[in-house]
């Protein structure tokens, strides 16, 4: 299993991005997909989540209305839609998979928000 994320740089609040994580290495349309973030001294916690066909998402309180989760089955990718960029959004973002009961984790993706 392998997950690549890409798309985090440094942004103005009030801004966009969206995050991309490419999958391999396991049947990627039969799994649902997560998205985790972790700031600076603070614990690791969920940003979003989608179902194996897209069907159904879930969202963080503190992103619910600014952040959208989708997947192409296709490309085998997952994105991460983030507008309204706050300060606080700033963190190194996972993606996740869990597979056979095992946690896979990207290398993450660096995102900054900050004037």
């Amino acid at each position: 299993v392998q997950l690549v994320e890409s798309g985090g740089e440094l942004v103005q609040p009030g801004g966009s991005l969206r995050l991309s994580c490419a999958a391999s290495g396991f049947t990627f349309s039969s799994y649902a997909m997560t998205w985790y973030r972790q700031a600076p001294g603070k614990e690791r916690e969920l940003v979003a989540g989608i179902t194996s066909v897209g069907d159904s998402t879930n969202y963080a309180d503190s992103v619910k209305g600014r952040f959208t989760v989708s997947r192409d089955n296709v490309k085998n990718t997952v994105y991460l839609q983030m507008n309204s960029l706050k300060p606080e959004d700033t963190a190194v973002y996972y993606c996740n998979v869990q597979v056979q009961l095992y946690n896979y984790w990207g290398q993450g993706t660096q995102v900054t928000v900050s004037s």
